[in-house]
């Protein structure tokens, strides 16, 4: 069997044609000796002009007949031509052995699937060959630098219908790679065999003389030291005429040899699926928890009388705030736009049309005569100002994520140095922003086809200017309103000098465009928490949020926000509050909280709108923290337990280990995270290098904000890492209270007395 290197293809292609014909007397211990020797993998997906050469040299020729002698070349008597090897192999969908369906992928030609450093994620494919042979298969996963490691062992996942998973674990940030390899397994294929023939007395030398043979090749491919000695034992015990066969046998299938084996197997027709771009992120990109705030009112002063006009907060007096947010146990504060906001058509309080002289409008109305997307609006404060107000939240241990809002008022710089940014009317007006009948006429939206580079190379100089005074996370606003492509440009750039820079999609659209601008680029999303309030929709939904929709978007869990606030809190005071704090801290490695949470404020402008009443997107609104928390108004101290519980448990910093278990009540869910040995996968997984230590997370939550409800959870061992007979002793995180829990459990869950259980779970020792 000659071997020729595959450009490209990073593997070697069969030629044994090449060779003659001199292989039918073989044995097909013979064949799977010769096929089995070291080599690189051949790809599944065709091969290069090198294999196709190689094959031309071998034959002679580079046409699919021989001429016969004596008749001219290009007349070939068709009754006398010689019928040859193709001239090289065709370009073929499937390798050797056929790998299909390879999991994780976003579906997205080079657009890579994501993970953060440590972070363990399955790996699957379909993997089958033709007869009775033994299969194996393994992940193999590439670093930035190209080096790969050893592959991590697949297991079959679904008996008889050929599904191979394992579970990897990425070790650095960068762009890396895995592949599927697969193999015959011509030692596992003999052992079946040999232990039906050996006890029956079936051509036992022969059988026992195949396997030695198979043991010694085997052990060719262990390095010293590493058990090579073990096999060649057992090759020896194994050929050893004068012990009993089934002893022999026995030689063959010892734990030890196994063990060396699984560690080292003797492979053939090595076949590599094709590489699957992996991007490993840093954890920001998948664990945090946000706080939003106005920073202009942050000590902004408010006669409630409206004899004095209202007075900003600035940078200087919202940076007392920060405090008290990393005190809650935040990573990330979140400011809205902090550019000059315009004057025409500026908004009044609850959206109002007409604005009075001192109205101060929506922050999304961004840019007048004192600048645009680069620059800080006068009543905050300067440049410098925001400077130190970042300084101190780095201070704190925060994240400074800034709003980016590509839109503008009519006042902006844009409007008359790029007025081809814009969509013009036939009577030569600019269009405003519409979601009929709604009209936003203090907003103008970009136009990106009449001068598309312009715009990317704008947007990435404001973006890297806020980068340069020490923003690494942007909240984006309304992506879905722009050109998916223009996202992958932006991003992709950014990306490629900044890695460490996260984006936060704000696209509460249609299920396609979410998907797709995580899969171009954006590291985080907004989703429909919002709106799934029900067990049956939570459960459903998280479901689909980590699972194979994990591997590319990663779901940022706001409670609410300055648009949205929803009937069910609304609607269930200060338990539906509790309730919701409870679910999104848990259920997502992110989430966030935008303030005035904390304090319960729950109502609308009108029954039946989300828009909250006086909201601060259109005027300034002080809070007295200090106050609330005085007399026990304040959520703080549940939200600063549930952030000191993200943080001391590495269960809860993960998405794709969620599991769902049963309760008799409706109003009642029970959902777990574990990590460590095997948990991403079941138990006895393939693990690769990073997994994390044992882990374990058991929540159940009332989700109803009026009663006391009662019922039973029936817990999934498997997904706790028990035996399905064992017992657990669950630790309530909130309470301190312990129980020892078996397969059925009592609950009763109270609002506004205990809204839910947070458990630590451990094995209960028999």
């Amino acid at each position: 069997m000659a071997e020729a290197d595959v450009p490209g293809g990073g593997g070697t292609i069969d030629t044994s044609a090449a060779e003659g014909r001199a292989t039918a007397d073989r044995t097909p211990v013979e064949h799977a000796l010769r096929r089995a020797r070291p080599a690189e993998p051949v790809t599944s997906h065709g091969v290069g002009r090198a294999a196709e050469h190689a094959t031309e040299h071998a034959t002679g020729h580079a046409t699919g007949h021989a001429v016969a002698e004596g008749h001219p070349e290009g007349c070939p008597d068709r009754e006398r031509t010689v019928p040859l090897r193709p001239p090289h192999p065709p370009v073929t969908a499937l390798g050797r052995i056929p790998i299909l369906d390879v999991r994780p992928d976003t579906g997205l030609p080079g657009r890579p699937v994501k993970a953060v450093v440590g972070e363990e994620f399955e790996v699957s494919a379909t993997v089958f060959r033709e007869g009775h042979d033994a299969v194996a298969a393994g992940v193999v996963l590439r670093d930035p630098a190209g080096r790969a490691a050893p592959p991590v062992p697949m297991r079959e996942v679904a008996p008889g219908l050929d599904r191979w998973a394992a579970t990897v674990a990425p070790t650095c940030e960068g762009r890396w790679t895995f592949t599927v390899e697969a193999w015959g397994d011509p030692l596992a294929t003999w052992r079946h065999a040999a232990r039906i023939k050996v006890p029956e007395r079936i051509d036992v030398e022969l059988v026992l003389a195949e396997g030695a043979a198979l043991l010694r090749a085997a052990a060719e491919g262990v390095p010293e030291g590493r058990g090579r000695e073990v096999v060649l034992d057992a090759a020896a015990a194994v050929a050893d005429v004068s012990a009993p066969p089934l002893n022999r046998l026995a030689a063959a299938v010892d734990p030890a040899v196994l063990e060396v084996l699984a560690r080292h197997p003797l492979r053939e027709l090595v076949t590599a699926s094709r590489p699957v771009p992996l991007l490993v992120e840093r954890e920001r990109a998948l664990f945090g928890s946000w706080y939003e705030f106005f920073p202009r009112s942050e000590g902004a002063e408010v006669d409630p009388t409206g004899a004095l006009p209202p007075r900003s907060g600035t940078f200087r007096t919202a940076a007392r705030r920060l405090d008290a947010v990393a005190a809650m146990g935040f990573d990330v504060v979140y400011l809205p736009p902090i550019h000059p906001i315009g004057r025409a058509f500026r908004k009044g309080p609850n959206n109002a049309l007409v604005a009075g002289p001192d109205d101060v409008g929506s922050p999304w109305a961004i840019g007048s005569a004192d600048g645009g997307h680069d620059a800080v609006h006068p009543d905050l404060g300067t440049l410098e100002d925001f400077d130190a107000f970042v300084a101190r939240a780095g201070e704190l241990g925060l994240e400074v994520a800034l709003d980016f809002a590509l839109q503008c008022s009519p006042d902006h710089p844009w409007v008359t140095e790029h007025p081809e940014w814009f969509h013009h009317r036939a009577d030569g007006s600019i269009a405003y922003a519409e979601n009929p009948p709604k009209k936003y006429q203090d907003i103008y939206p970009i136009a990106f086809d009449a001068d598309f580079e312009g715009i990317v190379a704008e947007t990435l100089r404001v973006l890297r200017h806020w980068m340069a005074h020490g923003v690494r996370i942007f909240r984006v606003d309304n992506p879905h309103t722009k050109p998916v492509v223009f996202w992958e440009r932006v991003i992709g750039e950014i990306g490629r000098t900044d890695p460490d820079v996260v984006f936060l999609a704000e696209a509460f659209t249609r299920p396609a465009m979410v998907h797709t601008l995580a899969k171009v680029g954006f590291q985080q999303s907004y989703t429909y928490f919002t709106w799934r309030n029900g067990k049956r929709e939570l459960t459903e939904y998280l479901t689909e949020l980590s699972g194979e929709a994990a591997s590319y978007m990663r779901p940022n869990l706001f409670v609410n926000t300055p648009d949205i606030l929803h009937a069910y809190l609304q609607q269930g005071g200060r338990p539906a509050f509790e309730a919701r704090a409870v679910l999104a801290a848990t259920l997502s490695p992110t989430w966030g909280v935008y303030a005035g949470f904390e304090l319960c404020e729950n109502v609308p402008v009108r029954p039946g709108s989300e828009e909250y009443l006086d909201s601060e997107k259109y005027q300034l609104r002080p809070r007295d923290w200090a106050a609330a928390e005085r007399a026990g108004r304040s959520l703080a101290p549940l939200i600063t337990r549930l952030n000191e519980l993200r943080r001391a448990h590495p269960a809860l910093r993960r998405l794709r280990n969620l599991t769902f278990h049963h309760t008799d009540n409706e109003a009642l869910l029970a959902y777990s995270k574990r990590v460590g040995p095997g948990a991403a996968a079941g138990p006895g997984a393939a693990a690769g290098p990073g997994a994390a230590e044992e882990d374990t997370v058991l929540v159940v939550v009332n989700l109803d904000p009026h009663a006391e409800q009662i019922g039973t959870v029936t817990i999934d061992p498997a997904a706790l890492g028990v035996p399905p007979d064992q017992a657990v002793t669950v630790h309530d995180e909130l309470t301190g209270e312990v129980y020892q829990w078996g397969r059925h459990n009592y609950v009763r869950l109270t609002p506004g007395h205990r809204p839910a259980h947070v458990f630590t779970v451990t094995r209960s020792v028999s």
